[in-house]
């Protein structure tokens, strides 16, 4: 047999399959709630910075108008 013809369907077998395409869904779907996490963490993570150095302030210069 001809192994360029074999490769040839193979190509051919793997295009009309469309079972792959479910999992392929599921990668980008699992790359963008990941991606969704990363920015959410990441402003998460300046929120409570904020809110520490703010703490901090307050913690050293007294309890005035700004502090919560």
């Amino acid at each position: 047999m001809n192994p360029k013809h074999n490769k040839n369907n193979i190509i051919a077998k793997l295009w009309r399959d469309v079972r792959g395409i479910s999992s392929v869904e599921y990668a980008l779907l699992l790359a963008f709630v990941g991606i969704g996490i990363v920015g959410a963490a990441g402003a998460l993570s300046q929120a409570v910075q904020d809110d520490m150095e703010n703490t901090a302030s307050c913690i050293s210069t007294g309890i005035s108008a700004s502090c919560n």
